[in-house]
């Protein structure tokens, strides 16, 4: 099994800044990739970014130049600086995990960390 312990979210006002972490500990032969999820009240869950095994990254559109994913292979922790932020990114944030255990790729999910951007 794998655990994921998120922290870091909170409230802010707009154009203020958080850091969120997420650490993966547990069962595995190796990381793929690592990646944060966001889901506003009454929306679905969204992928906000990504970083590959090699260090790639994907933004969505609305957080690209103000969000920046990185991550501590030696620690198994990804985090994600989020700056100027908008009360529209207000959500609960979802760390998401891949994993490769006996040559198959497993997916875990954090517990979800609270951000509130007020106006």
């Amino acid at each position: 099994q794998v655990q994921l312990v998120e922290s870091g979210g909170g409230l802010v006002q707009a154009g203020g800044s958080l850091r969120l972490s997420c650490a993966a500990s547990g069962s595995f032969f190796s990381i793929n990739t690592m990646g944060w999820y966001r889901q506003a009240p009454g929306k679905q869950r969204e992928l906000v970014t990504v970083i590959t095994r090699d260090g790639s990254t994907n933004y969505v559109d609305s957080v690209k130049g103000r969000f920046t994913i990185s991550r501590d292979y030696a620690k198994n922790t990804v985090y994600l600086q989020m700056n100027s932020l908008k009360p529209e990114d207000t959500a609960v944030y979802y760390c998401n995990v891949v994993v490769t255990r006996q040559l198959r790729n497993y997916a875990y999910w954090g517990q979800g960390t609270q951000v509130t951007v007020s106006s």
